[in-house]
């Protein structure tokens, strides 16, 4: 009887030793945390996207709270958090206005070829760093979905052979824009409504022949904007959207019909 009782003795000062080392270690190693952290944390959307150029939400507001990044620095959240987080940082910040992908490519099914089949990984930059040129145009949609794969929230689909954006759905964290291999995704603000879904830097003649609705670079939507808000850059147009009124001008004129103006759904193509 007196073994049990030693051993019950025994292990009780083990426990008690171990509860003092584990206190000792904690207040050792105890790291205080800025309250302004925790309320930048909690201010933020939470969607750990990186858009931010930070691994997340938490190293974002652990930079927020050291002065090592803006205010403003979220572009998921817009202007509400930028605002919220300012309040917390007793600082003004305005935030860009929210901006969302948009495919610049419409290499549909029918509008271009296919010059082979590809056989291999379903991802973009496997099949083009694989030397292989399945379509006709040699700056289109791949259609393979690697900007699919990366995107949060959902919100794209290969839709006919090209990516679509789900307007609805786009938080605009970019990911997709980085992941494309071909730089054919775009952020465009929300507000703004004329796009140009080319991205061929090809001369006219061989434009058509890759594509029947490609940009032939004549420039006549140059000539009809009042506003220096459209130039052809490297055989394509592209628009300047901080200086576009939208007054759909190039949009009435574009001969190839490849300046559209998405009437009230801006930035992206419907999903």
């Amino acid at each position: 009887m007196s073994g049990i009782i030693i051993a019950t003795v025994i292990l009780a000062v083990i426990g008690i030793l171990i509860g003092i080392a584990l206190v000792k270690a904690g207040l050792l190693f105890h790291v205080e945390v800025d309250q302004k952290e925790i309320d930048v944390r909690a201010a933020l959307p939470g969607n750990n996207c990186g858009a931010c150029g930070y691994a997340g939400c938490d190293a974002m507001a652990a930079a927020i709270a050291k002065g090592e990044a803006p205010a403003n620095g979220c572009p998921v959240g817009g202007a509400p958090v930028a605002e919220k987080i300012g309040e917390i940082m007793g600082v003004d910040a305005e935030a860009e206005e929210k901006k969302a992908a948009f495919v610049r490519c419409n290499g549909t099914c029918e509008n271009t070829g296919v010059r082979a089949n590809y056989v291999g990984i379903k991802d973009c930059r496997s099949a083009l760093y694989g030397g292989v040129a399945v379509g006709d145009c040699d700056y289109g949609c791949l259609g393979y979905g690697s900007c699919v794969q990366v995107c949060p929230e959902d919100a794209i689909r290969i839709e006919n052979g090209v990516a679509v954006v789900n307007r609805d759905k786009c938080i605009g964290c970019g990911l997709c824009a980085k992941e494309c291999p071909r730089g054919l995704i775009e952020l465009v603000p929300i507000s703004k409504t004329t796009i140009v879904r080319c991205m061929n830097r090809d001369k006219g003649p061989a434009v058509r022949k890759a594509c029947k609705t490609g940009c032939i670079a004549c420039g006549i939507c140059e000539r009809q904007c009042e506003h220096d808000a459209i130039h052809v850059e490297n055989n394509v147009a592209h628009v300047n959207y901080d200086n576009c009124v939208m007054c759909g001008k190039c949009v009435e004129k574009c001969p190839a019909h490849i300046i559209m103006d998405l009437g009230g759904k801006p930035v992206v193509q419907e999903a």
